[in-house]
């Protein structure tokens, strides 16, 4: 067993190799799947330390398609490319965020 590299991992799915669109939108799909709200937030760290992070306008409260979805991240690239991007799920019964996982770190394509 090998130990990996020392770098700096940024929450969920960070051991994995930068995700694709198509499999960023497998991920969207298991939130719209579990009846959890989207939201894409952004922000110029990601540091553990850092508690917040920006809300691209507000939770995509009636998304139900993956375009829709895509479309925002997309949006939120293109205003913010230097920024990280992250995409949240949100439980509106348990009343909490229940998954985030980055799509966009700066200066590199999608993850």
């Amino acid at each position: 067993m090998k130990t990996l590299p020392k770098e700096r991992r940024y929450e969920t799915l960070s051991y994995l190799p930068p995700l694709s669109d198509s499999q960023i939108a497998k991920q969207l799909q298991y939130i719209l799947d579990q009846g959890y709200i989207p939201g894409v937030e952004f922000s110029e760290s990601s540091a553990a330390e850092m508690h917040y992070w920006t809300l691209w306008k507000l939770p995509l409260f009636g998304a139900k398609s993956l375009p829709e979805i895509m479309t925002e991240i997309q949006a939120c690239r293109q205003e913010y490319p230097q920024c990280y991007i992250r995409v949240m799920g949100f439980d509106n019964v348990k009343q909490c965020q229940v998954l985030s996982f980055i799509v966009h770190k700066p200066n590199t394509r999608g993850y």
